[in-house]
């Protein structure tokens, strides 16, 4: 583990923006966010991964490693990513892209992304490639630092999508909220 945050600091100076954290998830918000996956869940798809401390809370609920694809821009992160986690689908791309690798039909996809650092249209992409591979009843489930989601009520319209907030993870640094995004006409 010492490796994964030296790794995760060298990423951090070399593409600050790219990173946009100041340390890795904790333990505490993995398990938050990997919360209501189980080993018969079917397919998961994660977002910007980095070093994998989210993978771990997904991995640890017991969801088969064949089950789990990882999409990962950061070249050094996914090599890292392929090095780790066999059984483990690892794809280096950028998730607005999940669409042209994934096939649709998704129980959930998991993301670590920095959306609040990204441009309002990249977030919107992002969010939207998402339930392009989720199935019906799928959910997208996000981390923020922010007070607010990361899309406005007007994206949230335009993508027919609700926001329901989840926990505070205070032990965190910094503390984090996850979001649960889901089809606005599903339950």
């Amino acid at each position: 583990m010492a490796s994964d945050t030296l790794l995760f600091l060298r990423r951090l100076i070399n593409n600050p923006l790219q990173v946009s954290a100041i340390a890795p998830s904790s333990v505490f918000l993995a398990r938050a966010m990997a919360e209501g996956i189980t080993p018969t869940t079917g397919r998961v798809v994660e977002f910007g991964p980095g070093t994998g401390k989210l993978t771990d809370g997904i991995l640890a609920t017991g969801l088969p490693r064949e089950n789990l694809t990882l999409i990962e821009l950061d070249p050094i992160f996914a090599r890292h990513l392929k090095d780790r986690l066999s059984g483990v689908t690892v794809i280096q791309a950028g998730a607005d892209t999940a669409p042209d690798h994934v096939a649709p039909g998704v129980a959930r996809v998991v993301s670590g992304l920095p959306l609040l650092s990204m441009p309002r249209a990249v977030r919107q992409a992002i969010v939207g490639a998402a339930f392009k591979i989720l199935a019906p009843g799928g959910v997208y489930v996000q981390f923020t630092y922010g007070q607010n989601p990361a899309l406005d009520d007007a994206q949230l319209a335009a993508l027919g999508l609700k926001v329901t907030k989840g926990k505070k993870i205070w032990a965190n640094l910094p503390p984090a909220r996850v979001l649960y995004y889901s089809r606005a006409t599903e339950g």
